[in-house]
């Protein structure tokens, strides 16, 4: 079986998770810090490209911004999506006015903006506000073997 590369959301390190490992009691073992937390960090510029870089794992970007109603409306529903969809995909969230380079090198034009990563390639995107189970279902509709 294949192992798991995941990203630690606080320092970056990249980790190997063999399938067999219990993965929501998996630890960073740079920093120690739980892998897989159900809460989606915020990333900079390079912790977003180390994400979709490095990672093995699907991951689903927020783009969001502090000042944007619909994207603090959904700030709980996707918080509660990575409840559900951890460990099997990594939810993480990009503020576009601290990280403007890179909102416009994604071509985003409306907030909040979700696009699904997945071996280094965008999958899919969505804009606009959503409830928890839109979010899980959009995800899990794009990608067949996350788990229901």
């Amino acid at each position: 079986m294949q192992q798991n590369l995941v990203v630690c959301s606080k320092c970056g390190g990249v980790n190997r998770l063999p399938p067999a490992r219990n993965a929501m009691e998996a630890k960073c073992g740079k920093c120690g810090t739980t892998l897989f937390s159900g809460h989606p960090e915020d990333v900079d510029a390079a912790g977003f490209d180390h994400q979709i870089a490095r990672s093995s794992l699907p991951i689903v970007v927020d783009i969001w911004a502090p000042w944007c109603g619909p994207c603090k409306m959904m700030a709980p529903a996707y918080e509660a999506a990575a409840n559900e969809l951890e460990p099997h995909v990594r939810l993480i969230k990009l503020n576009s006015d601290k990280e403007q380079a890179v909102a416009a090198r994604l071509g985003i034009r409306g907030i909040p903006t979700m696009i699904l990563f997945h071996g280094g390639r965008e999958i899919a995107r969505t804009s606009g506000a959503l409830s928890t189970a839109q979010i899980v279902r959009w995800v899990r509709d794009r990608l067949p073997t996350v788990a229901a």
